[in-house]
């Protein structure tokens, strides 16, 4: 301790004291079970509410390329490009909820959260549609 700054453990807040102004551990919740400090839970619908503005997104983009964008491409191309964004839509809108009610329950018993997969099947299924547009634009 320098000049009444604690150093280490505390990610170099002054005092001892986390972004939420209590001592101690910070990772919004207390020991046990409990209600997370808000700012986490308001977070988490946040992002809740991300995935599932990502998958409007992604149905929209299906309406698009099924119905509306005229591109000179076969039926089966059409069709496949805009199942695989329902597809993904699907997932994300399957998962969305379930991964919310899942960090809740975590945040609550204050435990650490896992890895979430939906970043990279979602960023993977939109790569694999990309290419399949540039595939479908230029050589198709």
């Amino acid at each position: 301790m320098e000049d009444g700054i604690r150093h280490g453990g505390n990610g170099g807040n002054v005092g001892g004291a986390g972004p939420s102004g209590r001592h101690g551990d910070d990772r919004g919740h207390g020991a046990g079970d409990g209600e997370p400090d808000y700012r986490f839970t308001l977070a988490n619908e946040r992002t809740f509410l991300a995935w599932i503005r990502t998958a409007l997104a992604l149905v929209a983009g299906a309406v698009a390329v099924l119905h509306l964008v005229p591109l000179d491409w076969g039926g089966a191309a059409r069709l496949t490009v805009g199942l695989a964004l329902t597809v993904l839509a699907v997932v994300i809108t399957a998962y969305a909820p379930l991964r919310w009610l899942q960090v809740q329950r975590l945040m609550r018993r204050g435990l650490p959260l896992p890895l979430s997969a939906l970043p990279l099947v979602t960023t993977v299924g939109v790569a694999l549609v990309c290419g399949a547009v540039l595939v479908g634009n230029f050589w198709g």
